[in-house]
């Protein structure tokens, strides 16, 4: 078993959770976070290499590094792992978030219980990305959820505790929709008399699902994904969860935790039943679009650092779901370059508010001002990370916008083409709240006397904010590379089905 290299991405995660448990001092427990983040994000950087070079060897299976083993039998229930380029491209995300985040939370009170829960989170991440068996797929899902509403309820700030159970009530909801399609999926997943299976590839292949079995549980399963995606209307636990949570916590739920639900509606609803896809999309096109212009809109209005960017993130993770639905190669390789650019970008931001807070003690932009001659470091990452979200050319944000708009105007048809044209348009909203707390936080006058004692950032604060702009940027001038690794990995089987190209 443990001579399958993906099974370290989970076995890690569990090691460190033992080592935090005999920590008995601050230093052993940052060495354990440190440490255990370096080691996945170099085990996700090597699978990445061996990866490449398998596909240029002429290695043309769907998923590579597979492995399977037997959990409980009489279900059919196994631990089967197995990657291609998209899941390798989230798991690489998932490891620079954790390393940055280590950092970020340098001098968290209750360090040893908040990294305990905190690895347990990105243990349920890396399992669900590694997972092509929908149960255990199901069941890392849980693993990564339930985490959140201690590490909200005891570490945040706020109103925690009504936004820690709001945000659990409605994953959780999310979550029976999502059990009741997958259960749907299973006990349909083999023809009459062969053995029903949880395996993603085996099912795609059986195609046993029938039009109207796949008309009923596409729903099911895309909204409970998409729960989890913020799409509307089911999005109302975003903007307060982000707001109330810890940095590194805002770091990982939006920049990976928010990711499950764009990659499950691709690799579960879409990928499974691409016939009621092909159908309902317009359906779901009409709520995501709704996600993209409405976050952008209601991020305009807010003064609060944290909402500004929760709502920001409902804009652009709805323009992930949004580009899905498109159903064509060039909108899905720009949403997935979204899912990356949008992790790394929202990141950084919750970074430096979680950075700026820890100063200031405010997050209202009307209180602060002038920030840039008082803490220019910081200042000059803000604009960075900015500059990624409103789409500036040579920054991520361009790329995988482009890209996803691109791909959505390739239909022809007056629906298609008017909803595009509205999440075009939500490139202009943004640059308009961006540019107003720039120019509100950074410039002006000082608002407070107070403020011009503080310090910029410490060295691992500024090593935490570089690596993230270093990523931002490096996906922004080497767009080729990102992209020929995800459009590699699109099946020509559920392409032909749904009519792509």
């Amino acid at each position: 078993m443990f001579s399958n290299i993906l099974i370290y991405f989970v076995v890690i995660p569990v090691v460190m959770l033992g080592a935090l448990a005999l920590c008995r001092d601050i230093k052993q427990i940052r060495a354990v976070a440190v440490t255990g983040s370096v080691a996945l994000t170099a085990l996700s950087v090597w699978l990445l290499v061996e990866y490449l070079a398998m596909r240029a060897a002429g290695e043309t299976a769907e998923m590579l590094f597979m492995g399977s083993w037997s959990w409980f039998t009489p279900l059919n229930i196994n631990l089967a792992v197995g990657v291609d380029g998209i899941s390798i491209a989230m798991l690489i995300l998932s490891s620079i978030i954790l390393f940055t985040g280590s950092f970020a939370s340098w001098e968290i009170p209750q360090p040893k219980e908040f990294f305990l829960w905190l690895i347990l989170l990105s243990t349920g991440v890396y399992g669900f990305f590694i997972s092509i068996d929908l149960f255990t797929m199901f069941m890392f899902y849980e693993v990564a959820l339930i985490p959140m509403y201690l590490l909200i309820g005891v570490w945040g700030s706020g109103n925690k505790n009504y936004s820690a159970m709001k945000l659990t009530l409605m994953l959780m909801g999310g979550s029976a929709f999502l059990m009741l399609g997958l259960i749907g999926i299973y006990y349909h997943s083999a023809p009459a008399g062969q053995p029903l299976t949880w395996n993603i590839l085996e099912i795609a292949k059986n195609d046993a699902i029938s039009h109207g079995w796949q008309t009923f549980l596409f729903p099911m399963t895309f909204v409970g994904f998409g729960v989890l995606g913020a799409m509307f209307p089911f999005h109302t636990w975003s903007p307060d969860g982000h707001a109330s949570a810890p940095t590194a916590v805002s770091m990982l739920h939006a920049g990976v935790l928010m990711k499950l639900g764009g990659y499950g509606c691709f690799r579960v609803a879409i990928f499974l039943m691409p016939q009621a896809a092909n159908e309902l999309a317009w359906i779901f096109l009409i709520l995501t679009g709704i996600s993209v212009v409405y976050g952008a809109f209601s991020a305009c209005v807010q003064n609060d650092l944290k909402y500004i960017n929760a709502y920001s993130s409902v804009s652009h993770c709805g323009l992930v779901l949004f580009a899905i639905l498109m159903l064509n190669t060039t909108a899905m390789t720009g949403a997935i370059m979204q899912m990356l650019s949008h992790g790394l970008m929202t990141a950084l931001f919750f970074a430096l508010i979680g950075m700026i807070y820890g100063r200031t003690h405010t997050r209202d932009i009307r209180e602060m001002g002038g920030l840039m001659q008082i803490m220019p470091y910081l200042s000059v990452c803000y604009v960075i990370a900015g500059m990624a979200s409103l789409g500036l050319p040579g920054l991520s944000g361009f790329v995988a916008e482009m890209t996803i708009f691109v791909g959505s105007f390739e239909h022809a048809d007056l629906f298609h083409r008017c909803f595009t044209i509205a999440a075009c348009c939500s490139i202009v909203i943004t640059a308009v709240y961006i540019l107003r707390v720039v120019g509100k936080l950074l410039y002006g006058p000082v608002q407070d006397d107070h403020h011009r004692a503080l310090t910029d950032a410490t060295w691992w604060e500024r090593l935490s904010t570089a690596t993230l702009i270093v990523c931002v940027a490096a996906i922004g001038c080497f767009p080729n590379f990102f992209a020929d690794l995800i459009r590699f990995t699109f099946s020509p089987e559920i392409f032909t089905v749904l009519g792509m190209n």
